[in-house]
């Protein structure tokens, strides 16, 4: 089947959109089981906004959570999206993704569509900080907390007790000292910056495909692009496990795991007719 997959890809320039299944490898689980069904309800952005409590709760969680997301390393699939992006083959990536695994990897051009656990934001006054600044913080504000997760969620947080949450001290911001910290991600509930939209649907305006990795396509702030994709008649691939909203628009569809697709389509591709790969990098 790769090699299929593979003859279809060397044709043109692809636009690249990934989702959790993305980092599954890496030790980050999905939200979802393979028929679609969310199996865990992450933090509404309204809950944060208006409950100190909801907010104590979500710092305590993502504490525990980020000691096990920044060890996470890129797996063989992000090193194949790399491998494909020097190739030609892949240009552009639309992550829904806030690990920072694409960029570990060393691919370019990468949006994060719903943002990054590696900042850290305060909507009171602004000011942007680095996550590894803040959990030094939450650590010296916490002396001797050990949170155990039963469960690492792929926001970054874990699921602990009552009372390891009522123990925890939330974070203030470094500069106004409000409690309205926030990670840079977007919360379910909340919307991507009109922007960033804007900005992916220029790059399916520019692409001659769109390739779709790891993604069930479930919320609308993926789906969008597929369908405009689709609008535009350029050819959809999309490999991933279980069903998707996007699977009636596919040209082709190829239920694989990532870490084994990916790196056998580059190889694939890298050994392929020079001729074909070059005209591609020309482009």
């Amino acid at each position: 089947m790769h090699e299929h997959v593979a003859s279809l890809l060397a044709t043109r320039r692809w636009l690249v959109l990934t989702g959790a299944g993305m980092s599954t490898a890496s030790g980050i689980p999905d939200y979802r089981d393979p028929d679609g069904t969310r199996r865990i309800q992450p933090m509404r952005i309204d809950e944060f906004r208006t409950s100190a409590e909801a907010r104590r709760r979500y710092w305590a969680r993502s504490y525990v959570g980020w000691q096990n997301l920044r060890r996470a390393t890129p797996n063989p699939a992000h090193q194949a999206v790399t491998a494909l992006q020097r190739l030609g083959v892949a240009g552009p990536v639309i992550t829904q993704n806030v690990d920072g695994l694409h960029q570990a990897a060393g691919s370019e051009a990468v949006t994060e569509l719903h943002g990054s656990l590696a900042r850290v934001v305060c909507e009171a006054c602004g000011d942007v900080s680095p996550r590894q600044d803040l959990d030094a913080r939450m650590a010296a504000a916490n002396p001797g907390f050990v949170g155990v997760g039963s469960q690492i969620r792929p926001d970054g947080d874990a699921v602990l007790s009552t009372l390891q949450v009522d123990t925890f001290r939330a974070p203030l911001c470094r500069t106004c000292s409000a409690d309205r910290l926030r990670p840079d991600v977007v919360f379910f509930g909340d919307m991507v910056p009109r922007e960033r939209v804007a900005h992916c649907f220029d790059l399916v305006e520019r692409a001659e495909g769109l390739l779709v990795l790891g993604s069930s396509l479930q919320v609308m702030s993926g789906l969008r692009f597929v369908r405009r994709a689709a609008k535009r008649d350029l050819p959809i691939v999309v490999l991933t496990r279980g069903r998707t909203r996007g699977d009636e628009l596919a040209t082709l569809k190829w239920e694989v795991a990532l870490e084994e697709g990916l790196p056998a389509l580059a190889d694939t591709l890298t050994n392929s007719d020079s001729t074909t790969i070059s005209s591609l990098t020309c482009r």
